[in-house]
């Protein structure tokens, strides 16, 4: 997967080219410590079952539900042993869903030839009718269709696109029918009827049929600036109208992007995905269009422009569309609903606070979904609302008039998703950090619609993640810690434990010594609060040397890492390199309450490395092997804004940073700030003392700067600036172009390229040339930069 690079790396110092050789051989201790850096890189590998999967041999219990709603089939094993299972809820039994041997025999028959692997040659099937007795499936690329009373193969006929339709994937419990799935790219959205894909042309709507595939336009003036989108679209349960969004983006400014690679180099001008801070929005204009008459009714989304909307769905009955209507500060956000003929819209509710409503997921095609912050009950009459009025984020019961029924959660932890509801049973199911003692153990609870009976359904500690069978009679819970490897249980929904269905074997990483991370508790920088971390030490840590330290950071306000089993394998695997690195949730994230994350709030910049200057002094004073006379830090994205602001604020800390993809200044990164600092009118001290091109001069110690030229998060131009700030202040500085790469690279784990290995080996050198941790061999020994 990570190959060594060994070419030779071109870096700008300062306006001079300098080559770094490459990394020679060193004594045998060192080259079995990169022996096993590099393999812990395939951690991933050595861990087979659980939730993980991350290759073709390593598989998670992914339920396909079943026609009762509550059993459900998986696949188990690797490709060459491949089994489907079937899980009966109700009998609590587990079995092969196939005979595989009659399967094969089948196959073999109708092939002319054995099908490969020694297991089920498939791993995806589809049931032909509500019955379940025959199956649909794919060999060697062809379709065949499977009778399961007689195991009689056939080819199968090709389907037509409406057959297709009918097997329309479901993305995090949400259906693609209807309405827009929470993550992906969207191309179409299928109607409730299975007749139309709703798509995009040209930038106008258009209609494709899922009978004979033809296509037509339903609207005819978008046009490049000023375009529609199905994005966040949902149609009416009838099928006969869409709610869908025109974007205008006239006004918003554009980047140039630069193109190297050519003969000739060219420029293509793109909207970049951050708005400038302060400046004009691609404005989001909501109509409902109805695709009979092609009429467009616009929805009366009030007067002000630069705002954000996100549509929610319709009332079973059709009768009205509701969305949400949130100011480009986030301070006001309102559930609104629209009449669909006239486009008249009320208030239903309004959410306001002095800092933020939310935070910047607000804005995430997606969220608001993925975690519930609206709930229509089944009734149509009810919905479940997500607050943090009172500080801590809850869960309230509403009826659609926007009058308050109850809140039905509350106390001083917060609720992190809502998970599902039973209305007839009348049970609310949701995930929350409710263990004081382990403030982001996540573990799912309930509590009853009159806000009563609040319980906690799982034990294990760490992160628990659950999935509700359709029938909302049982639940799936994977659960893992920082120690423990997933294990997938199978529960009723009351939480009574009725088997573990998958563990994950971790017997393979014996030969890498694999030790887990130690959690740490330590104190902010304000003397009184507990900030959490972990710390990833060498595979034969020896407590009686000296070891360089490297902090991972990212830090940025709406979100934060919690490694639980999986780990940051590019850090766990700088430690086997003879490092001590680690993590730490610093104030101003979220999951910790509303006064927690509004630390950062007008003070982006001011408060997150100090927090981390005194956890890591403080981790040094009851660790004496970690050596503060070497200590680097590196991180992507806003990590790599606070790597740049760690080297500049602490360089008496700080020796050593490597920042990828970082931002510097905060006036082209728009809206990703403006939300956390408020307009910059109000707030103009805040904003200079965000930008780190202020402190360049303050720089002392060894800075790696990695960017690529198609950055469109955080623009190549930040980087560009902060050489220039460099260059004036008289700091030598290193740097990685990276050509046509775009912000993937500040998360490089993600997507294994060349590009991204080259970015991890460049990382290695730098840590291991700058900190050299080969010095830790000795006992007792520090180092100096």
């Amino acid at each position: 997967m990570f190959s060594r690079c060994v070419a030779t790396l071109i870096i700008v110092v300062t306006g001079h080219m300098l080559t770094v050789p490459p990394v020679r051989a060193q004594e045998t201790t060192q080259s079995e410590r990169e022996a096993m850096y590099y393999r812990y890189l395939e951690f991933a590998s050595y861990v087979k079952g659980g939730l993980i999967e991350l290759n073709e041999a390593n598989r998670y219990v992914e339920p396909h539900w079943m026609a009762d709603g509550s059993s459900f089939w998986y696949a188990e094993g690797a490709p060459a042993n491949t089994v489907i299972f079937k899980i009966d809820p109700e009998a609590n039994t587990k079995t092969p869903l196939f005979d595989t041997a009659r399967l094969r025999q089948a196959l073999t028959l109708l092939l002319g030839h054995e099908p490969p692997y020694e297991g089920l040659p498939f791993d995806q099937f589809t049931f032909m009718d509500d019955a379940e007795t025959a199956i649909r499936f794919t060999l060697e690329g062809k379709d065949f269709m499977l009778e399961l009373d007689t195991y009689v193969a056939t080819r199968a006929p090709v389907q037509s696109e409406e057959e297709k339709s009918r097997f329309i994937p479901q993305v995090w419990g949400k259906a693609l029918v209807g309405g827009t799935p929470i993550s992906g790219e969207i191309r179409e959205v299928l109607s409730p009827d299975r007749r139309w894909f709703a798509g995009i042309k040209n930038r106008n709507l258009s209609l494709r049929s899922t009978y004979d595939g033809r296509t037509q336009p339903l609207t005819t003036d978008g046009i490049e600036d000023y375009f529609w989108t199905v994005d966040d679209a949902h149609w009416s349960p009838n099928s006969l109208k869409l709610a869908v969004k025109k974007i205008d983006a006239r006004q918003a400014a554009k980047m140039p992007l630069v193109h190297w690679l050519g003969p000739i180099e060219e420029v293509e001008w793109v909207y970049p995905h951050r708005t400038m801070t302060g400046g004009p929005m691609r404005q989001p204009e909501l109509f409902v269009v109805d695709i009979l008459s092609r009429r467009q009714i616009r929805v009366d989304t009030g007067e002000e422009r630069n705002q954000y909307l996100h549509v929610l769905g319709w009332l079973p009955d059709g009768s009205e569309l509701l969305f949400l209507r949130v100011d480009r500060w986030l301070k006001n956000l309102q559930l609104m609903a629209a009449d669909p003929n006239t486009g008249a819209a009320r208030v239903i509710l309004s959410e306001t606070q002095k800092t933020f409503v939310v935070g910047l997921q607000l804005t995430y095609r997606g969220w608001i979904g993925g975690v519930g912050l609206f709930t229509l009950l089944p009734d149509g009459r009810r919905f479940i609302w997500m607050s943090e009025r009172d500080g801590w984020n809850h869960l309230y019961l509403y009826d659609l008039d926007g009058s308050l029924i109850r809140q039905l959660t509350e106390g001083r932890f917060p609720v992190m998703q809502f998970v599902a509801v039973d209305e007839k049973e009348g049970w609310v199911y949701f995930a929350a950090h409710g263990d004081p003692a382990r403030a982001y153990d996540q573990h799912l609870y309930r509590v009853n619609l009159e806000g009563k009976d609040f319980t906690r359904l799982t034990e294990a500690p760490g992160f628990n993640e659950v999935q509700f069978a359709p029938s909302k009679r049982f639940f799936l819970n994977t659960h893992s810690s920082v120690e423990r490897p997933p294990a997938v249980e199978l529960r009723t929904a009351d939480g009574t434990l009725l088997q573990t269905l998958s563990k994950a074997n971790i017997d393979a990483q014996r030969e890498l010594e694999w030790k887990p991370p130690e959690e740490f508790v330590v104190k902010a920088a304000d003397g009184k609060t507990d900030l959490y971390g972990v710390l990833y030490k060498p595979y034969d840590f020896d407590p009686s040397k000296k070891y360089p330290v490297i902090e991972h950071i990212y830090a940025g306000p709406q979100s934060r890492f919690i490694p639980w089993f999986m780990p940051d394998i590019q850090s766990q695997a700088l430690a086997q390199l003879g490092f001590v690195v680690f993590h730490l949730v610093g104030r101003g994230t979220p999951g910790r309450g509303k006064e927690f994350q509004d630390v950062v709030y007008g003070n982006f910049g001011r408060h997150e490395i100090p927090d981390h200057v005194a956890a890591l002094k403080q981790l040094a004073e009851e660790r004496p092997y970690l050596d503060l006379g070497r200590v680097g830090i590196y991180g992507g994205s806003s990590g790599g804004y606070f790597t740049i602001r760690a080297m500049l604020l602490a360089p008496d800390v700080y020796h050593v940073g490597i920042a990828s993809a970082p931002v510097v200044e905060p006036f082209t990164h728009g809206n990703r700030i403006e939300m956390y600092m408020g307009p910059p009118s109000e707030n103009k001290d805040g904003y200079e003392y965000f930008s780190n091109l202020r402190f360049a001069h303050q720089l002392e110690g060894k800075l790696l700067l990695i960017h690529g030229t198609s950055d469109l998060s955080a623009s190549f131009s930040h980087t560009m600036k902060m050489i220039e700030a460099l260059i004036r202040a008289g700091k030598p500085y290193d740097l990685i172009v990276l050509p046509e790469q775009d912000h993937s690279v500040s998360y490089p784990i993600l997507s294994l390229t060349e590009v991204h290995t080259y970015w991890g080996e460049a990382i290695r050198r730098y840590f291991q040339e700058h900190l050299k941790p080969e010095l830790g061999s000795e006992p007792g020994r520090t180092g100096g930069r």
